[in-house]
């Protein structure tokens, strides 16, 4: 496996296949890890002609983490979407 930095954040990720073909990224859901991708699955992907590409998401697996922020309160964050209050989260897809 291997790492990739931007912006001060290490992505974790593996890589299946032949780099000329057609590329296929596969993104885990929240909170777990690529390895939920299983390497049989990968390959059969491979087989199918794809470069496969799974990923760590920071905060997840072997990527950068960020606890120092803390763990968002779901339920808290519900709340206040249900009332109009803004919600301020830790970090944005934007970061």
């Amino acid at each position: 496996m291997t790492k990739v930095k931007a912006n001060n954040i290490e992505i974790e990720y593996d890589t299946f296949g032949d780099p000329s073909g057609n590329p296929l990224l596969l993104v885990m859901g929240l909170g777990t890890q690529m390895i939920a991708w299983i390497p049989e699955f990968c390959e059969l992907l491979v087989k199918k002609g794809f470069y496969v590409i799974r990923f760590d998401n920071r905060d997840v697996g072997l990527s950068t983490k960020f606890g120092d922020l803390g763990v968002p309160n779901v339920m808290n964050v519900i709340t206040k979407s249900r009332n109009g209050e803004k919600i301020v989260p830790p970090y944005t897809m934007e970061d």
